[in-house]
């Protein structure tokens, strides 16, 4: 990028606020835990930041890929501002190497910032409340990559009294995790590919425990959290694998934190026929027999496990078709009107959601 002394003026390249300055002109990133070490001119693997003169710079400050107002439930989130819409963005690339990407549109296609389509911080802030959507959410590619930007605006939006949250693969440091927490965001949905293997041999080699070490430690810091595993024909599919990630579920997050078995239809690269309904079926049993109170099964439209059901008695709570809530039988408290049973949900029902467009 020699020319990046012309387009530094463009506003969607700005100085990064996560990196170190290292000897001979190196710097470090430290946005995810990659932690890529980049000479003079070198892109990260990202390809969204670049180290020019020892200097680490974003190009994607507020280059969006898509800008859409869409149902939290989509994302999924079940247990947070149910029922309401976030007005949902992101921008280009990836940190992970998924063959099986739902959305290769996006993570697959480097930024070209000369020609970056520019939203600022306060324009999203203004749609948003247009839209009458309740939040913000950063999701389609891994959001981690628009950390500067999200920080900006997620500072607005809870000025406003929007929710901020992440759709992630969970594989930020814990310093942009803290960022993000201290700039307003209190939603964050992880995607489990799978286990060690998975993670080695599917996703660029990263390692699955810093997952879920930050998935532990944004619960920690009082952000809800809610995990999806992606069940994938012929590779992550099998029982063991399925009980590794419910044991790890239940120790690092407890039986509170939702999960949701998600059903996989091919994409990208990858060409695995769709996953059995049965194998979502078996995995939503094991996670209920081992004590998560909240499992649910995902991609199956009209499944009774889209469901939310008290842990206690049993009792239906919270119907869903699809991505729509078509019951909602919490009290005020969020307790089982049954059995009187607390249940964990973030932020206020919303009744009426508007039509997406």
């Amino acid at each position: 990028m020699e020319n990046l002394d012309r387009l530094r003026f463009q506003p969607s390249i700005k100085e990064a606020k996560l990196y170190k300055k290292k000897p001979n002109g190196k710097v470090e990133c430290i946005l995810c835990e990659r932690r890529c070490i980049l000479e003079n001119k070198q892109k990260g693997f990202c390809k969204t930041r670049i180290n020019f003169n020892g200097k680490l710079y974003t190009l994607v400050y507020g280059d969006l890929s898509a800008v859409e107002s869409r149902p939290i439930e989509i994302k999924p989130f079940f247990h947070y501002w149910v029922g309401s819409t976030a007005l949902t963005f992101s921008t280009w690339s990836c940190n992970f190497t998924c063959p099986w990407c739902q959305n290769f549109s996006l993570s697959k296609v480097e930024p070209n910032p000369s020609k970056p389509n520019f939203y600022s911080p306060e324009t999203i802030l203004s749609l948003a409340l247009k839209f009458g959507d309740k939040g913000l959410c950063a999701s389609f590619q891994e959001p981690t990559l628009l950390t500067e930007w999200n920080l900006d605006l997620f500072r607005l939006g809870s000025l406003k009294g929007l929710y901020c949250c992440y759709v992630s693969n969970g594989y930020m440091t814990l310093e942009t995790l803290k960022l993000l927490k201290e700039s307003g965001m209190d939603g964050l949905k992880i995607d489990v590919k799978g286990d060690k293997e998975v993670y080695k041999n599917y996703c660029g080699g990263v390692n699955v425990e810093v997952v879920w070490r930050n998935a532990r430690e944004a619960k920690k810091m009082g952000i809800h959290v809610e995990i999806v595993n992606l069940i994938i024909s012929q590779v992550n599919d099998d029982e063991e694998c399925i009980r590794w990630i419910i044991e790890k579920h239940l120790k690092e997050l407890g039986p509170e934190t939702p999960i949701h078995f998600t059903r996989y239809y091919p994409a990208y690269k990858f060409h695995n026929p769709p996953t059995k309904t049965e194998t979502l079926e078996k995995a939503y049993k094991i996670a209920k027999k081992e004590g998560v109170f909240y499992p649910y099964i995902g991609n199956v439209y009209g499944h009774p496990g889209e469901n939310t059901y008290c842990p206690n008695c049993g009792k239906l709570l919270i119907g869903r078709l699809g991505y729509k809530v078509v019951e909602y039988k919490l009290t005020e408290e969020n307790k089982c009107p049954n059995c009187g049973f607390k249940i964990l949900v973030k932020g206020k029902f919303v009744r009426k959601t508007r039509k997406i467009f």
